[in-house]
């Protein structure tokens, strides 16, 4: 009831002042008008400021937002650039890789066909691969495989078009090789797998050369080559380097660290003969 006739009042005393106003002459009025200004001015001034500030806040919100777009849509850019990089990285490893694989076919005495692998058994890494090419392309079983790196294996089988190739990895790949000590004195052998170092699928298997005289001074880092002997691989193919030595009660016995990548291999040569004797 109370807030009812404080209504009641304000209203009443708001229209007696419009009242009075009203009936006030044009120069008084203009007078109070003028005061209602000036008393009204800083608080109109304090809105135009707060309106000014409002706007002010909401470009600067709108410009952060824009940054953060141009920032997100710059990641994407500088992501986009970095796997170009990177691909072109690649295919520029690629063209020097085939430029030297190339350059050897030309160089080597051998006659080659190039070949891709296309198949691995990951169950049986170490032994084997599927290349794509076949008796169509002049390969033959027997034949041997290699890269411009070295020794990589032999073929085993052959169809028109597919061929496996046994890796020197495998322990049924016995290599007759020639161990080289840097004053070029020559000491014959015969390379094999430990097939107790296959129990791990993609550890690579220790190969080693057997055969080798008991108080043969040998040291790490003495190359070793096919020696030709058994007609089955081309003589003086690098097969690896010495990394281990393992004197035996008979014989010496030493440790042979690859020279090709074996678990890394993309492609290979196919020794068909040698050039000037008649192979294509």
């Amino acid at each position: 009831m109370t807030s009812r006739r404080q209504n009641v009042l304000s209203v009443a005393v708001f229209l007696l002042v419009l009242i009075g106003i009203l009936l006030l002459s044009p120069k008084n009025r203009e007078r109070v008008q003028n005061g209602f200004l000036s008393l009204m001015s800083p608080f109109l001034k304090k809105g135009s400021e707060w309106d000014r500030s409002v706007a002010k806040l909401r470009h600067q919100l709108k410009t952060l937002q824009q940054l953060e777009v141009e920032n997100d849509a710059l990641k994407v850019e500088n992501d986009k650039l970095k796997a170009l990089n990177q691909a072109l990285q690649g295919i520029e490893a690629e063209n020097l890789r085939l430029k030297a694989a190339f350059g050897y076919k030309d160089q080597t005495p051998f006659s080659l066909v190039p070949a891709r692998i296309i198949g691995r058994s990951e169950s049986n890494w170490w032994s084997s691969v599927k290349i794509d090419r076949g008796t169509a392309d002049g390969v033959q079983k027997d034949m041997s495989a290699l890269t411009p790196d070295g020794l990589v294996g032999k073929v085993i089988a052959a169809s028109d078009h597919i061929s496996t190739v046994l890796l020197i990895s495998d322990e049924n790949c016995g290599v007759a090789a020639t161990l080289r000590n840097p004053d070029g004195q020559l000491q014959h052998g015969i390379i094999r797998v430990v097939r107790g170092d296959r129990l791990s699928t993609m550890q690579q298997p220790r190969m080693t050369m057997s055969f080798l005289p008991k108080h043969l001074k040998v040291a790490p880092g003495w190359k070793v080559f096919t020696s030709g002997l058994g007609r089955v691989f081309p003589e003086n193919v690098i097969v690896g380097e010495v990394v281990d030595i393992k004197p035996r009660e008979l014989e010496t016995e030493v440790s042979i660290q690859p020279a090709v990548n074996l678990a890394a291999l993309t492609d290979v040569f196919i020794v068909t003969g040698l050039k000037g004797a008649g192979d294509k």
